[in-house]
């Protein structure tokens, strides 16, 4: 039986999250919110953007291929509902 990676255990742990490989950035926006640079990336073929938290800044991910395990988050802006996608893991492909 082959050992089961990372990602294996935390899609079996998690039910509502997703794994996606070799996926194009076409954007990547960082901004500053409070102690944290939050990440915002738009991906070839979606709607809607992907965003994660880091640190530190994070290098510009524009016109590279990652791999991402994400989830789906609503949330609201001026009273308005809006979908993304909440990344949990990113590595470069």
């Amino acid at each position: 039986m082959a050992k089961k990676s990372d990602v294996e255990k935390l899609l079996i742990k998690h039910d509502k999250l997703t794994h996606s490989d070799d996926l194009s950035v076409i954007s990547h926006v960082q901004r500053n919110e409070d102690d944290w640079f939050v990440n915002t990336l738009m991906i070839k073929g979606y709607d809607v953007p992907f965003k994660f938290r880091r640190r530190k800044v994070y290098k510009n991910l524009t016109g590279t291929q990652v791999n991402l395990t994400y989830y789906p988050i609503t949330e609201e802006v001026a009273g308005m509902q809006f979908e993304a996608m909440k990344v949990v893991r990113i590595k470069m492909s």
